[in-house]
């Protein structure tokens, strides 16, 4: 079996199917860390569908899955480029040869950043985040933030106390940057977390993110 050429004939067959069912989209590829989906970055329009994980058309997707089946032909794609359609935006997980590709959803913008450790030893001057000591790791990219399965208590527990968020969150990762546990992530909506794992697999980062309170 030559498996190049079913491969291509495969990626073929899935173009024949996103232009029966999909939609024209964009496709972008990120130079840098920063706006992935900035116009520069458009490198091809094509037509694509996207269906549950299981890739059929029977049932829609459901609460709390970020995972989608991408419908098109990935001759010209690679994992971590982004997908936008009118409806929604999709980053490519991973292109099996023989499979379809494996995409998320995306639902949020993030952007990371990395505080600066102190300069001196002993008295410092003032010691909370701002814009000027820290240093921006990734900008403006989309990722599927989901809340976790589990919350984390504030440690006073006073009775007032209301559980702090705890966030899922999916991106690409970005050549250059690794992101580590005490980094800073914020979003569109203007909310603060902490990242408190990470986790870089073959699929792109998985990180849990705890939100940031006063």
């Amino acid at each position: 079996m030559n498996v190049t050429r079913l491969a291509d004939q495969i990626r073929w067959a899935l173009n024949i199917a996103a232009r029966s069912t999909g939609l024209v989209t964009s496709a972008y590829r990120p130079r840098g860390a920063e706006n992935p989906l900035a116009a520069e970055n458009r490198f091809l329009r094509l037509h694509a569908a996207f269906t549950s994980v299981d890739g059929k058309f029977d049932r829609p997707n459901v609460y709390g899955n970020a995972l989608w089946r991408g419908i098109f032909d990935s001759a010209y794609t690679q994992p971590g480029d982004y997908l936008v359609q009118n409806n929604g935006t999709w980053f490519i997980a991973a292109q099996p040869e023989l499979l379809s590709a494996l995409c998320v959803r995306t639902n949020r913008i993030v952007s990371f950043s990395r505080p600066l450790p102190k300069s001196t030893a002993g008295v410092n001057s003032y010691g909370g985040v701002t814009a000027a000591n820290v240093t921006p790791l990734m900008t403006n990219w989309p990722a599927s933030v989901l809340a976790a399965t589990r919350e984390v208590r504030p440690l006073a527990n006073l009775p007032g106390d209301t559980a702090v968020s705890l966030w899922t969150v999916l991106l690409p990762s970005c050549e250059g940057v690794v992101l580590a546990t005490a980094d800073l992530m914020s979003d569109d909506l203007g909310r603060n977390g902490v990242v408190a794992t990470t986790e870089l697999t073959n699929l792109g980062w998985r990180l849990a993110v705890r939100q940031a309170t006063a």
